[in-house]
């Protein structure tokens, strides 16, 4: 993980540390006493100055009474090398927030990708890669579309730039179940989906994926992301400055009727390819 994302998911732990000692009604004192560390050793770690052992993250669940979560969270930031480094964070925060928003330029963003879809862009960033770390990626990826089938699932608005459906990851087939998967999501009021078309023109952060994030009792953070590499924003000043980006995203992009039928057009032309080979 990039040593700024990195930085602001510990930063998170720590917030979230602090919040659930003081519903607690419990002092840093406290706290420490209760998990054999000081005072002083609570306040680093809420402040993002020392990082917790396993054992003391444990602890905490048990005194706050948190089910697992800061154990959970101690294994993602620590262990997880599902997700790329500088990736790692967003997918641990993604589970905690109420919204989230996407952007993407290109592709389908992964919460909304079928297998297949996933799979093809897995082959072609690792076009030699050995089928069992195919499989890890892959199941990564899928684990986290889980979020959006939950009943306690985030309020989900997503902007895909027209490019994300004319390029053919995995054939015509593929994109077909994919677009008419992202459009029974839009149809069933599971997401709020709207297409940038290609007359737009130029847009903000041209070319980048951008995530925006907010909790229920945590500042919001954004994420965007290059070519092997991501960046976790908590600023308040740049997040507000993306959160400005998105919202011209959604008043140049197409009506929710008028993105379905797009896509839904877009749909019927890969079956019909698919059909006719």
């Amino acid at each position: 993980m990039a040593n700024a994302s990195r930085q602001a998911a510990w930063e998170f732990w720590g917030t979230e540390l602090k919040r659930r000692r003081e519903d607690a009604g419990l002092t840093q004192e406290a706290l420490g006493h209760a998990v054999f560390v000081s005072g002083g050793y609570i306040g680093q770690f809420e402040q993002a100055i020392r990082k917790p052992q396993l054992d003391v993250a444990t602890r905490i669940d048990e005194v706050l009474q948190t089910d697992g979560f800061f154990e959970r969270t101690w294994r993602k930031l620590i262990d997880d090398q599902r997700y790329p480094d500088y990736f790692a964070a967003t997918a641990e925060l993604e589970r905690l927030a109420v919204t989230i928003c996407d952007f993407e330029p290109m592709i389908v963003p992964g919460l909304l990708q079928t297998p297949a879809y996933a799979r093809a862009l897995m082959i072609a960033g690792n076009p030699l890669a050995a089928d069992d770390f195919i499989e890890e990626l892959h199941g990564a990826r899928l684990d986290r579309t889980a979020i959006l089938k939950d009943s306690k699932r985030p309020v989900y608005w997503t902007v895909l730039h027209e490019a994300a459906l004319r390029v053919p990851v995995g054939g015509p087939a593929v994109m077909a179940e994919q677009l008419e998967q992202v459009a029974q999501a839009a149809r069933e009021r599971r997401i709020l989906l709207q297409v940038l078309p290609f007359a737009v023109g130029a847009y903000p952060v041209m070319g980048k994926s951008l995530r925006l994030m907010e909790f229920k009792d945590a500042p919001p953070t954004s994420y965007t992301e290059g070519a092997y590499s991501g960046e976790l924003l908590d600023d308040p000043a740049t997040v507000k400055r993306t959160q400005h980006a998105y919202d011209l995203y959604r008043a140049a992009g197409l009506p929710l009727e008028a993105s379905l039928d797009l896509i839904e057009s877009a749909a019927e032309d890969y079956k019909r390819c698919a059909n006719s080979t």
